[in-house]
C-alpha cells in the first residue's frame, strides 16, 4: 500500500518562473542529479507535456518509467501519475503546489506517493522518500534561483 509524504520549500522567484523550470522536462538532466534521460513522449495542444519518460540512476536505484501529467489552468498545481508499473515502482502519484507569497517568493509543496515493486521496511522507505524529496526540492530551488529557467 502506498503512503504519501509531503515537504515544502520557499524559492526566491515568482510562481511563473518556478513552473517554467518544473515544466522544462528536457533540461532536468542538467540540474537533477539522478536524471540520466528525460523525454517528452506526448504533449497537450497548448504545448505542455502530457507524458514524460524518465531514465534515472541514483546508484542503488535505477529505473525507466513514464509519468502522465496534468496542470491547473493557472499552473499553480502540477500533478502526475505512473502510466504503467516499472521495474521498481507499482504506483507513483505526485504533485507540486505552487503558492506565491506576498514578498514575491514561491512556496513549493511537493507531495509524493510511491509503492515499490520490491519490499522495503516502512522506516527505510520513509527515510528514502525524505531524501528523494529533500534532494528534488533543493535542486529545484538552486536551478530556479540560478536564473537558468526556460
Amino acid at each position: 500500500m502506498a503512503e504519501s509524504s509531503t515537504q515544502s520549500i520557499t524559492i526566491n522567484a515568482p510562481v511563473a518562473q518556478v513552473a517554467a523550470v518544473i515544466c522544462d522536462f528536457a533540461r532536468y538532466p542538467e540540474w537533477a542529479d539522478a536524471m540520466k534521460t528525460v523525454e517528452v513522449v506526448e504533449e497537450y495542444e497548448d504545448g505542455y507535456a502530457s507524458q514524460v519518460r524518465f531514465v534515472i540512476d541514483a546508484g542503488v536505484l535505477a529505473d525507466d518509467y513514464t509519468l502522465a501529467y496534468e496542470y491547473a489552468e493557472d499552473i499553480s498545481r502540477i500533478e502526475w501519475s505512473l502510466v504503467a508499473p516499472s521495474k521498481t515502482q507499482r504506483v507513483q502519484n505526485g504533485s507540486y503546489d505552487l503558492a506565491e507569497n506576498p514578498d514575491g517568493t514561491t512556496t513549493v509543496t511537493y507531495t509524493l506517493e510511491v509503492e515499490l515493486a520490491i519490499g522495503m521496511l516502512g522506516m527505510f522507505r520513509r527515510k528514502a522518500e525524505k531524501m528523494i524529496m529533500d534532494t528534488a526540492l533543493k535542486q529545484l530551488k538552486t536551478r530556479v534561483e540560478s536564473g537558468a529557467a526556460a
